[in-house]
Parts: structure tokens; sequence; C-alpha cells
């Protein structure tokens, strides 16, 4: 029989600290022993398990495995179905970039800078984001925000950088490969979760596919969407399918010209179909993610590449009236079976950019131009992305956006010794780029709980332990997710009164600085960020304006006194968070 391990509750950090050595020989001893040396039920003794090799889950594991606290005193092991080493081998050339990218903050990266897998993330994939562009796809409101509002250092880092996600996993699995202590059991399912029916502490009982039954302490579950941790937890969630999917693409443009500056601004437009973003990654290339409707997605994506690449410059720059007229063409000729050509999409936008005045030789004509910008610069340049001149090969593809929140993170009664981090316990709209954001600070919490219960003698898997990772995390998370959620439905609707409504509050947002600041700072652009209310007091301006659209589609007689009403509220509580930034 494998002794189990209790560590008790004691009063003094020190007693707790010297207690807590004395248990080294044996967990380093229990760590090295194989399922020859299991139960009489060949269960192998782990403390912390974790499901999942996406960017959580092997956050967590380095974060545990570099923490003073944690790693000589418990044994972790991650579980992950795919091939972790097809990533960890993963090489593309310095022009070439992957499409499914992160937009990491400073809070988040600083995190990984304290467990040193940042020093593993290759830096030259990567690119600060110093400037943000965001702006209204009917009434052109506009917010800018700036690393400049928050301060030298922060002008210096940018307001978050971007990278691959494949950047980051092989990072962190090349700071793993200096973990003797973490088992990675790659290529590996888990068949079922049960419990131990033979211990008092009703331990997680985890079955893989290879016959090996890992007994765990704390069973983490970083499994994404469909979490099996979660199921065995018997903790529900509450969610929706959005009627939106989101496009993904490398996309190649020209430099910028010589008295523009360099690719470092994001683009975000708000469409009525959903938004669309430009983020930056290097002077040629930059990342795609694109919301709009499926039947939409479909169309486009069934059309030569030159053809996408014309309506995506097209996207940041047309009416969107003119977008409708467009999308409906598209839509005509696939549903024809013959995708719209290129020269018939060019020849479309050619006219409407006629009928609206558009300079074609202008930054905001949408037509593709062999050569790249000459000359100086308009000074409105900086408003629209650089011209798209084509999609690296391979990388554009699709899929379904949708909202999912668990009911709890961390599970009681036959559920308990869980806990959820990442996707298993939430999944959000993309449009703000904060879902890894949101798992990272899941694990650098959860971190925190583990490292405290260790240094006090207590269990890590125990409600008590964890609890403090629940309240923080839960609010913090829904929050984020509700103001999200709302700004994706505040900004999918036409009707006239809200678009005014919206677009006021968008242009008062931007003449306050302060406020901006605050925003981005309680967003994570700064890598302390506790404390700052500005976050908090904008989610209450997006959902009382996003009450403001339900009231219209509900009471057309009231109309007016909605929208006059939902402004005034709006600008009396961007005064009050003004005084309190």
């Amino acid at each position: 029989m494998v002794t189990i391990i209790h560590f008790p509750m004691l009063s003094r950090s020190a007693l707790c600290a010297r207690r807590c050595r004395s248990f080294h020989p044996a967990i380093r001893e229990l760590s090295k022993r194989k399922a020859s040396t299991t139960t009489t039920d060949s269960h192998e003794n782990v403390d912390v398990v974790i499901v999942g090799g996406g960017p959580a889950g092997l956050a967590l594991a380095s974060a545990l495995g570099s923490s003073p606290a944690i790693k000589d005193n418990l044994t972790v092991a991650l579980i992950e179905a795919g091939d972790l080493t097809k990533i960890q081998e993963w090489s593309a050339s310095p022009g070439d970039f992957s499409n499914r990218v992160s937009s990491l903050t400073n809070a988040s990266q600083d995190f990984l800078k304290r467990t040193g897998a940042w020093n593993s993330v290759d830096q030259r994939r990567t690119c600060g984001v110093e400037e943000m562009q965001v702006w209204d796809g009917v009434s052109d409101a506009r917010i800018e925000f700036n690393s400049t509002d928050l301060g030298a250092e922060s002008s210096f880092n940018g307001m978050s950088r971007m990278t691959e996600n494949l950047n980051l996993q092989r990072g962190l699995l090349r700071h793993l490969a200096d973990m003797p202590q973490v088992q990675l059991l790659q290529k590996t399912k888990v068949q079922s979760i049960t419990r131990d029916s033979d211990d008092k502490q009703s331990w997680p009982l985890v079955h893989l596919d290879n016959g090996r039954v890992l007994r765990s302490r704390l069973l983490v579950g970083a499994d994404g969407f469909n979490s099996p941790v979660r199921s065995f937890a018997g903790i529900s969630s509450y969610g929706w399918s959005y009627d939106t999917q989101a496009i993904v693409a490398t996309l190649e443009h020209h430099p910028r010209g010589a008295f523009e500056g360099p690719n470092t601004t994001a683009y975000q437009r708000f469409l009525p179909t959903g938004p669309i973003a430009f983020l930056p990654f290097s002077s040629t290339a930059s990342s795609l993610v694109w919301s709009t409707r499926p039947h939409i997605a479909k169309a486009l994506l069934s059309c030569e590449p030159a053809a996408l690449s014309t309506m995506i410059n097209a996207a940041f720059r047309l009416p969107a009236f003119s977008l409708k007229y467009l999308y409906d063409r598209i839509l005509e000729a696939h549903a024809a079976g013959t995708p719209i050509t290129p020269a018939q999409l060019q020849e479309e936008i050619q006219f409407r950019e006629k009928a609206h005045s558009i300079d074609p030789l202008s930054t905001h004509s949408s037509l593709i131009r062999h050569s790249g910008p000459v000359g100086i610069a308009s000074p409105d340049a900086h408003l629209v992305p650089p011209l798209v001149t084509g999609l690296q090969p391979g990388t554009a593809a699709s899929f379904p956006l949708r909202f999912n929140h668990a009911d709890v993170y961390i599970g009681e009664g036959k559920g308990s010794r869980t806990v959820l981090v990442g996707d298993a316990a939430h999944t959000v709209h993309p449009l703000a780029g904060q879902g890894l954001n949101m798992g990272l600070s899941d694990v650098e919490c959860l971190t925190r709980c583990i490292e405290k219960a260790i240094l006090h003698g207590g269990d890590v898997g125990s409600y008590t332990a964890l609890l403090p990772y629940a309240q923080e995390r839960y609010l913090a998370n829904h929050i984020l997710m509700a103001a999200v959620d709302k700004l994706h439905k505040l900004y999918t609707t036409e009707l006239e009164p809200v678009v005014w409504a919206r677009s006021v509050g968008l242009e008062v947002l931007n003449e306050l600085d302060s406020v901006k600041a605050a925003i981005m700072m309680q967003a994570g652009a700064n890598a302390q960020q506790h404390g700052s209310p500005g976050w908090n007091a904008a989610a209450s301006v997006i959902q009382n304006a996003s009450a403001a659209v339900e009231t219209v589609s509900a009471v057309v007689p009231a109309l007016s006194r909605t929208i006059i009403g939902g402004i005034g509220n709006l600008l009396a509580q961007v005064n009050q968070t003004k005084r309190q930034v």
C-alpha cells in the first residue's frame, strides 16, 4: 500500500514550512514510483492531475513546476490526448504565421515572466500593440487607445503583445522540459473518471486509455468547452451559440510608408453582421479575426483568396449598406455554384466607391494596388489598416462562436477535489481578445491558492484551499463576459436611435483620457491592475446601453424617451468614473 500523505493545519508559518520539508523525502520517493509500486488496485498517486494540454493547462503545469513552494512538495501530471511533440517541434519561416493567435496583455506577460516560461517563447514571432483604433461601422464613431496614456513603462512595452498560440504552447513545453517533477502524458486519452471508494477522502481516479489509473488529490479541468472533468464534477453551465462564425487568416500587405510609423496598431470595426479585427504581426503580415453570419462566412471562404482579400479591405472601408450589397452579390454567386471572381468584385467595389466619392488612390479605397505607398501619407491614413494584398496559403479557416460559463469553478460533494480553469470554466466572444488572458489569470490565481495551502500545511484539494480561487475569478470573469456579450449585442443592430446612442457614448468616452486609461489598466494593459474601477464602470455603461436596445425592440412608442434617458445615465456614469479614477 502507498502511504497517503496529509498536510495538517498549523498555525505558524515557520512550523508549517518545517512540517512541509519533513514530507519531502516521502513525496520524492512517491513521484519516482511506477505502476508496479502503486496500491493493490494499481493506482498511481499524483497530487495534482491536469487534464488538457492547451495554453491554460500547460501554463498551470509550468507555474506549479517552477514554484519553489510547490515543486518539491507536490507531484504533477498533465494529460493530453493530442501529440504535443508536434507542437514542441513546430517551426515556421520568419515571414509565415499561424492563423490562431492571441493578444497577451502585459498582466499575462508578467505572470509568464515570473514563472520563467516567457523566456522560452520566441520573441521574434511576437509583436507589440501600441495603439488601437475601434469604430462603429454604421456611424463611424471612433475611440482610440494608445499605450502612451498609461505612462512610460507601458509606452515602452505596448498595451499587449500578439503571439501565435503555437508559439506560446511551444515555449511552455520547452519550459516544462526542464521540470522532471512534472509528468507529461501526451497521446493519452481519459477513458473515465471515478472515485476511490476505499478512501475516506474520495480522491478522483483518472482512468487512461493505456491502462494506467491516476489517483489525484486535486483534479484540474483545463480540457476545453466539452470538459470531461466538469461533467465528472457534476458542474452545470449556461450559455448559447451566437449566430456568428469567425473567419481567421494570416494577411499579407505592403509595409507602412516612410512617414506612417511601424505596423503596431490593431484595428477593429463593428459591423452589423459582427466585428472585424486586423491584428499586427510584422511589417508585412497581420492576422484577421472576422465575425460574421455563418452563411456569409461560408460564401466568403468559397471565394478565391484574392476575392476574400478584396472583401477584407472593403469591410474596413466601405459604408455598411454598400457592404450589405456586396454580401448579396457574393451569396447569389455562391448559391449559383459559381463563386464571384476577384475581377467581378473589384468592379462592384469600384462602382460603389465612385458613388461614395472615394478617391481610388486614397487610403480609404478598397481596391488592391500592386505598389506600396509612396510619398507622404494623408493625415488620416492611420485610421484604417494597410491594404491587404493576399492571404498566406492554407490560413483561411472558420469556427463557430459561443458564450458559456460554468455555474461554479470548484466541485462539491461527489465532485469534490476538482477545479476548472480556462475554456472548461468559460468561453467568450473573441471581440475583446480576452479569452486566453482570462485563462492565464485563472492559472495565476489557482497557483497562488495552491502555494498558500502548501505553506500553511493545508490540503491542496480541499474546498477551503480552493474557495479563494472561485471567489476571485468567478466575479471578475462574469463581469468581463457580460460586458463583451452586451457589446456584441449592442453593435449588431442598425436601429437609428440605438446607433445614435452608442455613437454618442463612444465619442464621449474617447474624449475622457483618464477613463480610457482605467479601462486599459483593468483589461490588463498594465501588469499591476488590481483596484481599478474603470472596467466595472465601463461594463455598467455597456449593460445600460444594451438594455436600451432591448427596450427599443419591445417598446417602439417610447423610443425617444428611452434613448435620451439611456444617454443621460451613460454620461452620468462616465463622469462618476472620471471622478473615481
